[in-house]
């Protein structure tokens, strides 16, 4: 259920399995929920300014999740998620948004069902 998507001008070329296994192992991990549930999308070679500069690495992400969110919540993931992907793909801290959205369980499917059903 925790998804962690990132639109970056960042070349797809820096984009490797192994890169998105650490950041689905680091997701799991900040959020305490399973690695099975973790889906880790990046969006590469996008066209982006920030600032009016098009020629450094920036981003925006969005992080979505089942609870495990909130206003100390966040400080923590954004703690772990900034270095990773600062160290991985050059992104410096302050060319990269993060959103956090923190889902119900109605609001989001899974297996023909929402996981509200599953999980009650």
């Amino acid at each position: 259920m925790p998804h962690f998507r990132l639109e970056t001008n960042v070349s797809k070329s820096k984009i490797t399995p192994e890169l998105l296994k650490k950041i689905s192992a680091a997701v799991a991990k900040t959020l305490g929920k399973p690695e099975s549930y973790v889906v880790v999308t990046i969006v590469p070679d996008q066209l982006m300014t920030w600032g009016g500069n098009d020629d450094k690495p920036c981003g925006t992400a969005t992080l979505m999740s089942i609870g495990c969110l909130g206003v100390e919540q966040n400080k923590k993931h954004a703690a772990v998620l900034y270095p990773l992907l600062k160290k991985e793909l050059g992104i410096p801290d302050d060319r990269l948004y993060i959103t956090f959205s923190d889902q119900s369980s109605s609001n989001v499917g899974y297996t023909g069902t929402t996981f509200q059903t599953i999980f009650g």
